[in-house]
């Protein structure tokens, strides 16, 4: 059975929401491992002289929380 964990983050983007989504798919995916989902809580922009600066998403992204190493549980089981 897996354990799964989610973390609530922002991204943003000069270009597009899309943009601001798969920035954040990427930037997440290369420090966690088993990223399952990312489910878009909010979709803004900021504005300047009338004109979209930035597209902004915050995005509530999940992830597998894996198991320990053999090893790992040795060394804290090795502890109590």
């Amino acid at each position: 059975m897996a354990i799964m964990k989610s973390e609530q983050i922002m991204s943003e983007s000069t270009k597009s929401f899309e943009d601001a989504i798969q920035t954040a798919v990427t930037r997440f995916d290369a420090t966690v491992k088993g990223l399952a989902s990312a489910y878009v809580n909010e979709m803004y922009t900021t504005i300047k002289n009338g004109k979209i600066e930035k597209y902004r998403v915050n995005l509530q992204m999940t992830f597998e929380v894996m198991p320990p190493k053999a090893d790992d549980k040795a060394k804290r089981t090795k502890k109590k």
